[in-house]
């Protein structure tokens, strides 16, 4: 079965820093861009951050721009969310996801496979 396992999450202190990874398993990885989104409390799930199958561009949503970094490592079937500055805003539930296609998209309808999630909670 393919899957898309995240892991990092947690609890931080606002100022703090997290690293999420999103692991794919089973799922042609290394020709899809991927991206990273998130669900906060009460609120519709939002895209965050994107990266081409290659690494070699990236989009990032202005509220986490100069924050957090997406990056990739093709040949370990991974890609990961640096995460620095840490707000209390940003906690959510986070998802990576794989895109249909090689490029970058920030709505869900372009992205077919999800994993399960990982919480990331941000105290003030």
């Amino acid at each position: 079965q393919v899957q898309l396992v995240e892991s990092g999450g947690g609890l931080v202190q606002a100022g703090g820093s997290l690293r999420l990874s999103c692991a794919a398993s089973r799922l042609s990885f290394s020709r899809y861009a991927m991206g990273w989104f998130r669900r906060a409390p009460g609120k519709e799930r939002e895209f965050v951050a994107g990266i081409t199958w290659s690494g070699d561009s990236t989009y990032s949503a202005e509220s986490v721009k100069g924050r957090f970094a997406i990056s990739r490592d093709n040949a370990k079937n991974t890609v990961y969310l640096q995460m620095n500055s840490l707000k209390p805003e940003d906690t959510a539930v986070y998802y990576c996801a794989r895109s249909r296609k090689s490029n970058i998209f920030v709505g869900e309808r372009e992205y077919d496979y999800w994993g399960q999630g990982t919480q990331v909670t941000v105290s003030s």
